[in-house]
């Protein structure tokens, strides 16, 4: 039944025209996977890569975090990943609050649908979304990374995990070095084979 629901919201973001993303974008990304997933991964919004694919984490930032992914005893087919913005804003800027206010429904519905026990948020805008949704304080990414924090999401006990968004790593070599590390923990922490 879940992955009808996933597929009801995929069908909605492929056509959706509620902001002014709609027309720049060539593909929508709605977000893929498991639909029983354990794990869901968030990350911010699609790239170019992603873009012209519709899928997400697919360019230089998707071949980091498979790796990462690897490292730990996970693939793609394991999780549920998706971004809070479902289509790329130009140039790659940063969401704008409007555009986070009018696309997360979208996103609240998979976490709703897919029934995590743990959520990773890359980067600072998928934390500040994920924390602020939960009833968490959001800080700064450099503060909450790497770092559990449980919270009741849609009357479930759910862990959520902030890290680094792997494309910042391919950026700053600092952020690399955590970002390994925070994935480090995460298979530590939830006993990943």
């Amino acid at each position: 039944m879940s992955s009808k629901r996933l597929d009801a919201i995929v069908s909605e973001v492929l056509i959706c025209i509620k902001c002014l993303l709609s027309e720049t974008r060539r593909n929508a990304v709605p977000g893929e996977g498991n639909a029983k997933a354990e794990i869901m991964l968030i990350g911010e919004a699609p790239g170019r890569s992603e873009d012209l694919q519709g899928r997400p984490f697919v360019g230089s930032a998707g071949n980091f975090l498979e790796a990462l992914l690897g490292e730990i005893g996970l693939s793609r087919a394991d999780l549920f990943i998706c971004n809070i913005l479902k289509c790329r804003p130009p140039n790659n800027r940063p969401p704008k609050p409007l555009e986070v206010q009018t696309c997360t429904p979208y996103l609240d519905r998979q976490i709703k649908t897919v029934k995590p026990k743990l959520i990773v948020s890359l980067g600072s805008h998928s934390t500040a979304y994920i924390f602020s949704k939960f009833g968490l304080q959001f800080t700064s990414i450099t503060e909450v990374h790497g770092k559990f924090f449980e919270a009741v999401v849609y009357g479930k006990r759910v862990k959520i995990f902030p890290s680094y968004h792997p494309a910042a790593a391919l950026y700053n070599p600092q952020y690399k070095k955590q970002i390994i590390e925070d994935f480090k923990k995460l298979k530590q922490e939830t006993k990943i084979k």
